[in-house]
């Protein structure tokens, strides 16, 4: 029987799932349907058409259209913004389908566990990159550590997205936007950062986050500088580690790069709580200037060092002079957040060219006591993309849930039910596809360990 898949949502994140669906359709009798707001978009992404792959418009707000679009769909993997999920998840217990998606499992999902259950249903949460890879490689190492009869004391898993070094050139950032630029112009912004370190409970307020950098290195790739991710604490019973002393999930980013972001914390450019008005007769530079005191003989450059205590030859401000702080472009539009006209800033400075490579690096960290015997592991894995157009960072995140909805329609032996990717019928195919067929591959080293 002939089995429908719906992909909901067809932006950036989607280049390298799109071809992998269709390169399966004919050998698994699957028939495709691409669905996005802009149908143009749907379009561009799914490219050449057959009988078994489609595209077309689709505004999930709209019920009526969200529940012709499902009515006969065996699985659908939705790409749309996270708080939209839910409204797709329900239609999908209405119509009998699956769900996929890369997006944090949220306590609203969870409630959905039962009916999903009941219906026989798989929704699958969490199955990208960051969340998904991270879960997976961590979990495979937990579990073998955990059958040798370790005990896990130390759990630390990091991961980046950044530029291949051969694309930095004279960026003083080492970085430019691979993701979604507003989530990472609202970074931090999630409330307090929470985590464990050797047996204590750590909090860091959102305006403290960029100030608190722990630095490690990456085989082959170099030295980087770790970031605390939201709660880190509410992995702990997934991952099993109520007793472990220490538990720190964390994003990755080239040393520096927290203390010159810290300026635009300080300023108050990354608020998005109140709007400013007629944007588009201000340049950049005018921008800058309403965070700082009013002097009208100093210049913009010098009230900045001043406010943020820097010094002329600062590598920070030779970033943020970079980054196009001092720039006499004016805003295209008419007013905005400072969150979303700092976005706009460094858009003009951080948007791939279509030469340029980007490199997603992902580092645990893990140590365990065994009888009076304790050892560590660290695991690393390093991937680069292409070009802007092929991503490290799109195949990493789509390409995980083109193998898991193989998984799932493939007739595998699977629970259903709301849940990650951390058990092993799950983590191993899924790590064991991308390592064979897309050299995503993890590189793991003993390290010297006493405990705590």
């Amino acid at each position: 029987m002939t089995k429908q898949i719906i992909l909901i949502g067809a932006g950036l994140s989607t280049q390298s799932l799109v071809p992998y669906l269709k390169s399966k359709l004919d050998e698994y009798d699957w028939n495709l349907n691409v669905l996005d707001r802009n149908a143009a978009t749907a379009i561009q992404r799914l490219g050449e058409t057959n009988s078994r792959c489609t595209a077309g418009g689709l505004d999930i707000t709209d019920s009526a259209a969200l529940d012709s679009a499902l009515s006969e769909a065996h699985l659908v993997i939705s790409m749309v913004p996270a708080h939209m999920h839910l409204n797709v998840a329900k239609a999908c217990i209405k119509h009998k389908a699956h769900l996929v998606t890369a997006s944090y499992l949220t306590p609203e999902m969870r409630a959905l566990d039962n009916e999903a259950r009941a219906n026989g249903l798989v929704f699958l949460n969490e199955c990208g990159l960051d969340p998904g890879i991270d879960h997976m490689s961590a979990a495979r190492l937990l579990d073998g550590i955990r059958g040798d009869g370790g005990e896990i004391i130390l759990f630390e898993s990091f991961t980046g997205g950044l530029l291949s070094p051969d694309s930095e050139g004279d960026n003083p950032w080492r970085y430019k936007f691979t993701w979604n630029p507003r989530n990472v112009v609202l970074a931090g912004q999630g409330g307090a950062v929470k985590f464990m370190q050797e047996g204590k409970y750590k909090y860091i307020p959102p305006h403290m986050v960029f100030r608190r950098t722990e630095f490690m290195n990456v085989e082959g790739y170099g030295r980087f500088e770790g970031l605390a991710n939201r709660d880190s604490l509410k992995y702990r019973k997934a991952y099993n580690l109520e007793h472990a002393a220490t538990l720190y999930r964390g994003t990755l980013r080239r040393p520096g790069f927290a203390r010159a972001w810290d300026s635009f914390v300080k300023l108050g450019m990354t608020d998005d709580s109140y709007t400013i008005e007629k944007t588009d007769t201000m340049s950049f530079r005018e921008f800058t200037n309403l965070f700082l005191a009013y002097n009208p003989h100093d210049s913009v450059e010098l009230k900045l060092k001043y406010y943020l205590g820097i010094p002329q030859d600062s590598d920070i401000f030779t970033k943020l002079q970079w980054a196009g702080l001092f720039s006499d472009q004016v805003f295209p539009f008419s007013s905005g957040t400072p969150a979303q006209c700092l976005e706009y800033i460094l858009k003009q400075v951080w948007t791939l060219n279509e030469e340029d490579r980007d490199l997603i690096v992902m580092y645990h960290k893990i140590g365990w006591k065994n009888g009076d015997q304790f050892g560590m592991i660290e695991s690393s894995m390093g991937v680069e993309g292409k070009s802007a157009s092929q991503t490290a960072m799109a195949s990493t995140v789509g390409l995980p849930l083109g193998i898991a909805t193989k998984l799932i329609l493939a007739g595998k032996s699977i629970e259903s039910g709301v849940q990650m990717p951390i058990t092993a019928q799950w983590y191993n195919p899924i790590l064991d596809e991308l390592a064979s067929d897309f050299d995503v591959n993890f590189h793991e080293k003993a390290i010297p360990y006493k405990g705590y």
